[in-house]
Order: C-alpha cells, then sequence, then structure tokens
C-alpha cells in the first residue's frame, strides 16, 4: 500500500515527526553510563503515553520477527543494528547505541532513529560510521522531489556509503509510512537511478541508512528479533521521516525548537 496524505493528514504528520524526534533526544540525553536498556524502554512508555500517542512496536508482529515485539523502542547495542530488543544490560563506557523509534498519533505514524557513542570514550571509528550514515541520509532527502524515483533516492544514499567504505546489505532498508508505520515502497540504501515508484507530493517516506563495519551479512539473536553483524563489528543506523512537497523534501523529525 502507497498513500499520499492530505494538508490535514501531512500537519497531523509533523505532530508525530516532532514528538518522535523529541523522545528520541530526551532518550539520548538520559543514556548515560550504567543506564539499563529497560530502563529506556520504560522511558519511552511513558512518554509516549504522556502525549497521547501510540507505540508502533508493541503489538508489532511481522513476518522477519518472533511474534509481538513486546516493547517501546528497539535498542540496538555495538554489534546490534536493527530491531534491537531492549533487554537486561547496562551500557557502558563506549557502548555505541542506536535507537529506532516509531508512533503514530492521530492516525498517522513517524519514524526515526539516531546512533550515538555512550560516555567520555568516543572511538573515532564509531563516530566515522555514524557521519557516514548521517551524510547519506541528508544526500537521500536532497534527492526526494516530485517527479524523481525511488531508484534516485537509493543511489544517492548508497554513493556515500560506498563512498566511505562500507558494506551495504539490501534485505531492509527505507520505506513509505502513513497511517501505519511500514508500506511500499521499499527503499534499498543502494540502487540504479531512475528506476522505481515516481515520487508525489503528499508521499511520506522513512529513509535509514544503516551500515555494518565489515560485512553485509546479518544474523539474528535467539530472540528472534535483534539483528546483528555476522562478525561482531560496530554497527550504526540513522533515519528520518520526510514528507515529500512541491518543493522537494520536508524532514518532519526534527526536534522542536528550544
Amino acid at each position: 500500500m502507497i498513500e499520499i496524505l492530505n494538508d490535514t493528514e501531512l500537519a497531523r504528520a509533523k505532530v508525530t515527526g516532532a514528538l518522535v524526534a523529541d523522545i528520541l533526544q530526551a532518550l539520548k540525553a538520559r543514556s548515560t553510563v550504567g543506564t539499563n536498556l529497560l530502563e529506556i524502554d520504560g522511558w519511552t512508555r511513558d512518554m509516549i503515553v504522556a502525549a497521547g500517542a501510540e507505540s508502533c512496536y508493541v503489538d508489532y508482529e511481522p513476518s522477519f520477527g518472533r511474534g509481538p515485539f513486546g516493547h517501546y523502542i528497539c535498542t540496538s547495542v555495538n554489534d546490534a543494528v536493527l530491531h534491537g530488543m531492549p533487554h537486561d544490560y547496562a551500557l557502558a563506557d563506549g557502548d555505541l547505541l542506536s535507537l529506532d523509534l516509531a508512533v503514530a498519533k492521530d492516525g498517522v505514524a513517524a519514524d526515526a532513529a539516531i546512533s550515538f557513542v555512550v560516555g567520555d570514550t568516543q572511538p573515532p571509528e564509531s563516530l566515522a560510521m555514524i557521519d557516514a550514515t548521517q551524510r547519506a541520509l541528508r544526500a537521500g532527502i536532497a534527492a526526494a522531489r516530485p517527479g524523481a524515483r525511488i531508484g534516485d533516492l537509493s543511489h544517492a544514499i548508497g554513493e556515500v556509503l560506498t563512498a566511505a567504505g562500507y558494506p551495504i546489505n539490501t534485505e531492509f532498508g527505507g520505506h513509505g509510512i502513513g497511517s501505519t508505520m511500514h508500506q511500499d515502497p521499499h527503499i534499498p540504501n543502494t540502487g540504479r537511478p531512475g528506476r522505481g515508484y515516481t515520487l508525489r507530493p503528499g508521499l511520506l517516506l522513512a529513509l535509514e541508512p544503516w551500515i555494518m563495519a565489515d560485512t553485509a551479512q546479518l544474523i539474528t539473536d535467539a530472540d528472534g528479533w535483534t539483528l546483528r553483524s555476522a562478525t561482531g563489528s560496530r554497527t550504526v543506523h540513522s533515519e528520518h521521516t520526510i514528507a515529500v512537497t512541491a518543493d522537494g523534501a520536508e524532514i518532519l523529525t526534527l526536534p522542536t525548537p528550544r
């Protein structure tokens, strides 16, 4: 399913997007050495409930997972990159943490992810990976405009990641979003320009470059959800929800200005 949102729905999407971004920034500020992943999940639940919103994750049961996810946020640490299930783990100095959050409010969903290093130890290799995904995300967003094709966005993202020297996995990538979290079209993190669905104003997309330091192969944890690099190398995930407008792309998952 591909949805094209009207002006009223787009206004709601902006509210949802800002909520997702604000929650992620609050969680980043609170996630310090010693913070337990289950604490992060609880904080997320409390903020979603306080905002009168709904989790897109708790009851989510897709074909690639094992049963309902059962948590409010994905917490992926070090070699975990996607769908990290919160569990009893206290963050250590130098851990590379990715937080992925999708929330629905007033019938419209938004999805975003951030990665950051916890504590005082800031490994340069980890910071370089974060920078690469953020630059790739900006490139994908810059390519999003009416008349462009999905392959144009994928190509722009892939060019940045490849130039930075990272392998690219295409099993999971960006996606359409609207009244539900995961919709068509699928947006791989590399591709050929001029191919795929043609973008139109009112289309919402979640772009999400993610990388593993030295492999494109994933393995799945015993929990049936958490995806890790097959080599144990570190991983990074960056994501924004955008709206295609007549003038290009508008990022919906930016924090509320303070």
